[in-house]
């Protein structure tokens, strides 16, 4: 019998208001995606402004952050022409992303889930995604 971990609805929810305080602190508006270990959706938002287009892109970041384990910009490098998993990225129906902007969220070691952003720059978007990791992780230390 397998024991997962996964982060809950409330730690979805305190992802997305750290992510959301960096994107009104650099004005760029985001749609931010929370996902399960599994990359199934937990919450979302679309920010007041944020692209149309970057709400599955966000989503499709939380995903691939969460089931490849890493970051998609880690997967972007890994993805291009001679290196390992050269064309992944157009692998199931082309929703793994390969763009900065979603991160895994660990917790000793073990992937619980991840986060998804997407409206800004790669590195608006990663900026703001470790945000909200940054504050997750000071509210469940303490």
């Amino acid at each position: 019998m397998l024991t997962i971990k996964r982060l809950s609805l409330e730690e979805a929810r305190i992802l997305i208001e750290g992510a959301s305080a960096k994107a009104r602190e650099i004005a760029v508006p985001m749609c931010i995606a929370i996902s399960d270990e599994s990359g199934h959706l937990i919450a979302f938002e679309r920010m007041d402004g944020g692209k149309i287009t970057s709400a599955t892109i966000a989503q499709d970041k939380a995903y691939t952050a969460a089931g490849a384990k890493r970051t998609t910009e880690s997967y972007g490098v890994a993805s291009q022409p001679g290196n390992p998993a050269y064309g992944i990225n157009s692998a199931i129906g082309g929703r793994l992303i390969v763009v900065g902007g979603g991160l895994p969220v660990i917790i000793g070691n073990e992937v619980v889930g991840a986060i998804g952003l997407s409206s800004g720059t790669p590195s608006q978007d990663i900026e703001c995604a470790q945000a909200g990791i940054d504050l997750f992780m000071s509210v469940l230390g303490g």
